[in-house]
């Protein structure tokens, strides 16, 4: 019985030939991530272990991007006792204000992850990495203090779903389509701690923003983690988002600084799912889960207050560009507010030196700097009693936003755009 490509690479950190689902092990850690929120909590816990100092500096990464730039004491003090921690322990990927980005774009674009790494991160979107073909999950502050102190992890092998892609997606189709439709099939304990392994032709036709948005939700389905095999497009992502300090290791060694695993054609899946991608139509999530999916001609006539276009899920530069291009040279809807957020300082940059700043600002938008804010009810975005938000986000839960009775609608960029521009859910016009 063969393994899946979650499995080789939990088998290769542990430093066995082979696992099998449900077996315990204790594998080698090539990443550790904490937060703004998640941080302090792991820092505190750190004092129960009988150990000075951490596992590796190079291993570790701290970014504040919830609360950050700080909007209120408390998120001054977290940020600041972060910050005093990666001083006194020399922790190289430290990332705040001028360099910040939302962490996880911000880590795949500073070559920080790549493929076969293993990778915890106190925060229930490290799954993002899997576009990567790397295995990463989110875990409590902890297990992340523990894995700051020792570079070590306890995981349960996860059972495997297989998601085969088919078919080229049409105009406006992208990752969050695609994954809120697969979330809307399985509900969100479909792949409760099960690694979602996607494959099929189609993913030739996804790019790696596609990608990422699709492994940053795997969550939402209650999966462990999502994984893509490594192609083309990856290693062409991985090359040019390499290091200096790992590239120099290679032109030095030779040896490739990722791995990469395929699994095994009788490896076992608990079930597959085929997803014809070419009859997809853009997908919105209702409130009050990210299940709740319909398509955009099932939606009827729902006015709207406020749109945000960014967060981990969706603030890469091909989501602006995407929403850029349905704005340029249009007005947003009178009344309503919308709000984009460039995931990293780079993709703010790219975006500016592109025009999509300009486009944004010239429909009636605002633009923020880097962060997490209004995705978590943190700042920059909070929404009043009974008002409506399209976002493209990656959670609708009961008052995620602000406000108990306010609603989230789960959207692409292409849809948060078009309804910028309506004042109500629309599709994208070509």
């Amino acid at each position: 019985m063969g393994m899946t490509m979650t499995q080789k690479i939990l088998a290769q950190a542990a430093g066995l030939d082979k696992v099998e689902a449900g077996q315990l092990i204790m594998a080698d850690l090539d990443m550790v991530l904490a937060n703004d929120i998640t941080g302090p909590v792991a820092i505190q816990e750190l004092a129960r272990f009988d150990k000075k100092g951490v596992f590796d500096k190079d291993k570790i990464a701290l970014v504040p991007d919830h609360f950050s730039p700080n909007k209120d004491i408390q998120s001054a003090h977290n940020c600041k006792y972060l910050r005093e921690f990666a001083h006194a322990n020399d922790i190289r990927h430290f990332y705040e204000v001028g360099q910040m980005g939302i962490e996880h774009a911000l880590l795949p674009e500073k070559g920080i992850v790549t493929a076969g790494d293993v990778v915890i991160g106190a925060d229930s979107h490290t799954c993002t990495y899997g576009a990567l073909g790397a295995f990463s999950t989110g875990v409590g502050s902890t297990d992340a203090a523990a894995g700051i102190a020792f570079g070590k992890a306890w995981f349960k092998v996860p059972s495997a779903i297989k998601i085969v892609l088919t078919g080229k997606p049409a105009k406006w189709i992208s990752g969050k389509d695609i994954i809120l439709h697969i979330i809307g099939t399985i509900g969100v304990d479909g792949a409760l701690y099960r690694s979602m392994e996607f494959t099929g032709d189609g993913i030739s036709y996804l790019s790696m923003d596609d990608r990422f948005t699709i492994a940053n939700m795997a969550i939402e389905a209650g999966g462990k983690n999502g994984i893509f095999p490594v192609d083309g497009k990856t290693l062409e992502y991985i090359d040019s988002h390499m290091s200096e300090k790992a590239r120099k290791e290679y032109e030095n060694t030779g040896a490739a600084p990722y791995k990469v695993f395929e699994a095994d054609e009788d490896a076992v899946y608990d079930q597959v799912i085929t997803v014809d991608l070419s009859r997809l139509r853009p997908t919105v999530a209702f409130p009050h889960l990210p299940s709740n999916t319909h398509t955009i001609d099932e939606v009827g006539d729902i006015k709207i207050d406020q749109v945000v276009i960014g967060s981990c899920t969706n603030g890469r530069l091909e989501d602006m560009r995407i929403a850029a291009q349905i704005m340029k040279g249009r007005k947003v809807a009178p009344g309503l507010r919308v709000i984009v957020i460039p995931a990293t300082q780079q993709i703010y940059l790219d975006s500016l030196e592109a025009g999509y700043i300009k486009t944004f600002i010239d429909a009636g938008a605002i633009v923020s700097t880097p962060t997490c804010g209004p995705c978590l009810g943190g700042y920059m975005g909070i929404l009043a009693e009974n008002e409506r938000c399209v976002s493209t986000t990656n959670r609708n839960f009961v008052g995620r936003m602000g406000h108990v009775s306010s609603e989230i609608y789960l959207a692409s960029p292409a849809v948060a755009a078009a309804s910028a521009l309506t004042g109500k859910i629309s599709a994208p016009q070509d």
